[in-house]
């Protein structure tokens, strides 16, 4: 909360309006939190943390920072300061949070503002609407949505398309849980100038993913894997298992590559060597804000290497699958492929496959 931006977010309103100052709490101090990127506070008799004192609060002030805090699990406790004043802090529920070294303000703000914030405005419209239990429970898909709009900011793609004005006039979230459901009203610049008429749409909203189609160029071999989908199942398809790369969502903070590497063990048991981009793109951007970051990944695939695996945490059930380039391409020409990021990744490994299988590189790990 020292972060005013994030302060003023939960608030909902300006710091520039409210009665506030530094202070000095003895008898703490601040940690990491091992389980994320926030701080923990802790009794550590001797020392002292800096701190806010935040005066005049209304007692819409006060439940708003309780709502925010809570979800943490974070509560008012009285202190005493440093100059004798009495206050409350808020202060973790004991053994919640696991203290793991000294906390800084200036590397969070560097590493972490921008989504703690985008992660704070879904967390307050909550507010009045759902128990804060709840959002505690949902927390961790909020903090990926948050991370989505970070990683959003850092996408380069066609420059020659219209950057024309668009008025959103309302947007309110329907549903949310592990994925999210936006209702927007919008007004937007045309091609031949001027703004549309108002149109009204939903949009799914979701986390980025990395998506790794792990390939052994000595073998000439993939690995695929096979789940049940919800899509094929919702549809109304009679085939809801499909094969489809290694994928997972990209957690906070963590690298596109290092997810897929993650992913390729949680899912196959498999350690990937260098990483080849094959895409980065919307898997429908008429309807949903899912982005895949897609790869082909080296890997040594002997003939022992297929099994089960996937979270159980996570209500994976996951098999794999060994297939030969000439099989998977012959599945890709017969249609026969019902996920899209797999029949890109085979086209993309049918156009690189010769490169690959050519240029003497290993499918030891290279850190990229």
């Amino acid at each position: 909360m020292r972060h005013l931006p994030l302060l003023e977010l939960v608030l909902g309103r300006p710091t520039a309006a409210i009665d506030l100052s530094p202070a000095v709490l003895p008898g703490y101090r601040v940690f990491a939190a091992a389980e994320g990127p926030f701080p923990t506070i802790a009794k550590d008799s001797g020392t002292e943390t800096v701190g806010l004192v935040l005066r005049d609060l209304s007692a819409d002030d006060f439940a708003r920072l309780d709502f925010y805090e809570g979800a943490f699990d974070y509560d008012l406790v009285p202190v005493t300061l440093a100059d004798g004043q009495a206050a409350e802090v808020y202060l973790p529920q004991p053994g919640r949070w696991t203290s793991e070294g000294p906390w800084s303000l200036a590397q969070w703000e560097a590493d972490w503002a921008a989504l703690s914030c985008h992660a704070a405005r879904e967390v307050m419209s909550y507010i009045g609407k759902r128990p804060r239990a709840e959002v505690d429970a949902i927390f961790p898909m909020i903090r990926r949505r948050a991370y989505q709009q970070v990683l959003a900011k850092q996408g380069q793609h066609d420059p020659r398309t219209l950057g024309g004005k668009i008025d959103i006039t309302r947007r309110s979230r329907a549903y949310a849980n592990f994925f999210a459901l936006d209702e927007i009203s919008l007004r937007h610049e045309t091609f031949k100038g001027g703004m549309s008429a108002q149109i009204d749409r939903e949009v799914f909203i979701s986390a980025d993913a990395a998506l790794v189609l792990p390939y052994d160029p000595v073998r000439d071999r993939v690995l695929l894997v096979e789940q049940i989908r919800m899509g094929p199942l919702a549809r109304g398809d009679d085939t809801c298992w499909q094969l489809e790369p290694i994928a997972g969502h990209i957690d906070p903070g963590e690298t596109q590559q290092a997810a897929a590497r993650r992913e390729a063990l949680e899912e196959a048991g498999i350690t990937l060597g260098k990483l080849e981009p094959v895409a980065n793109v919307y898997a429908s951007p008429g309807n949903a804000t899912e982005f895949f970051h897609i790869f082909v990944g080296l890997a040594d695939l002997p003939d022992l290497i297929t099994g089960t695996g996937g979270l159980a945490s996570e209500g994976e059930d996951i098999r794999s699958h060994l297939m030969s380039f000439d099989e998977l391409m012959a599945l890709a020409d017969a249609q026969a492929l019902a996920n899209a990021p797999l029949v890109a990744s085979a086209y993309w490994l049918a156009r690189h496959r010769e490169r690959l299988r050519s240029d003497g590189t290993t499918a030891k790990p290279d850190g990229t």
